[in-house]
């Protein structure tokens, strides 16, 4: 068996044991991918259905989050398309109603679809969005959506030639209810005007789990391009930027010699006009932490701050979704867990309404703008 059939098989054991709740070793999803396990199916049974969609590209466990977004605001997933047999039949057990399309042209030419989902190899993801926009429809790809300033320059371009929405899943903001909840105290003035955001990114390494692609930069665009792009979507949201600057930026493979194309550390300084930020990302997630990273992220303001503590608190509280606001007034743990999550439903009405909603289109490509480019100025720097 070869390295690349033994990592996808054991990419499938984790995705079943996630989607099904059966533990299959002792890996999740979440920790086999270094990212948040982000297939919940939803609490409710959805309602009639909005629109109808697909998936092109299994390559990342991600796809499940993202078609459960689209689930949950209304969306009917109606087929998919994998070139892989294994993934397929992955996810053709998560979801046994669906079609698996022979090919990706049957999905750009069935008119009746109106947004395709991507988690493909990442450096397939933009040149996909191109064809999904050319044929008339809107487009979801999993983090990150674009691995290279020429794929940004040509989405950019057909996007605004044909109108589609091009939008890209920032799920550590977008599918994390303790960010959700942030933005919510932010826009509602608890801690006055935003001064810095700084957003930490750990993952865990996991590395017998990972196929062949993840070590390659020229696949995955590099550590500040991949796990950064989260935090550089957070830095502009919260801090209102619209413009921006890469400050400095730095990025090393400190402990896998036996992989030099692969970066294990990457750390970021921006400026933009409506505040700063910093950013670190890492796969250093030590095995004894209970969950794949301790992502975290602290939002200055001039009256306050808050602290995000996403997916567990070493402090000793269970679960994730940790909120801590400190403010002129009082010191408040805040619990998110019940926090709804919009940008499924947000995206669905901005496809049928045309307007930005979930994300505005220049946010989506500002944010990837400033990871590509602090990703070519660590490597000119290195």
């Amino acid at each position: 068996m070869t390295n690349l059939h033994a990592n996808r098989r054991r990419f499938l054991q984790q995705t079943v044991a996630a989607a099904t709740g059966v533990a299959v070793g002792t890996t999740s999803l979440s920790d086999a991918f270094g990212a948040p396990a982000i297939i919940s199916r939803s609490t409710t049974q959805p309602g009639a259905s909005r629109i109808r969609f697909a998936a092109i590209g299994l390559n990342h466990g991600h796809i499940y989050g993202q078609v459960e977004a689209v689930i949950r605001g209304g969306g009917e997933l109606v087929s998919f398309y994998a070139k892989e047999d294994d993934l397929a039949a992955t996810f053709a057990k998560r979801y046994p109603q669906v079609k698996r399309a022979r090919t990706e042209e049957e999905i750009l030419a069935d008119k009746s679809i109106q947004l395709v989902v991507s988690a493909g190899i990442p450096d397939e993801r933009g040149p996909l969005g191109v064809r999904v926009m050319r044929a008339g429809k809107d487009y979801m790809a999993d983090k990150p959506g674009l691995t290279t300033l020429a794929q940004l320059a040509e989405a950019r371009k057909v996007q605004k030639e044909t109108g589609r929405i091009y939008s890209i899943m920032y799920s550590e903001r977008l599918e994390n209810k303790a960010t959700v909840k942030a933005g919510e105290l932010v826009k509602a003035g608890a801690i006055g005007q935003v001064v810095q955001t700084i957003g930490l990114g750990p993952h865990r390494m996991s590395i017998k789990s990972r196929p062949e692609w993840f070590f390659d930069k020229k696949r995955y665009g590099g550590i500040l391009c991949d796990i950064g792009s989260h935090q550089f979507d957070q830095f502009l949201h919260f801090t209102g930027s619209t413009q921006a600057d890469v400050l400095a930026a730095q990025v090393r493979n400190v402990h896998y010699p036996q992989y030099p194309n692969f970066e294990d550390f990457g750390d970021v300084m921006l400026r933009g006009n409506g505040g700063s930020g910093y950013v670190r990302v890492d796969w250093f997630t030590p095995d004894g932490l209970n969950t794949w990273g301790d992502g975290r992220l602290t939002i200055l303001g001039t009256d306050g701050y808050i602290e995000l503590r996403k997916y567990t608190d070493i402090g000793g509280r269970t679960g994730g979704n940790h909120l801590f606001l400190v403010n002129q007034k009082e010191t408040r743990y805040v619990d998110c867990s019940d926090v709804a999550l919009p940008y499924g439903t947000q995206l669905i009405d901005d496809i049928l309404n045309r307007t930005e909603t979930a994300m505005t289109q220049a946010h989506c490509f500002l944010a990837t703008e400033l990871a590509l480019k602090a990703q070519q100025w660590a490597e000119r720097k290195a």
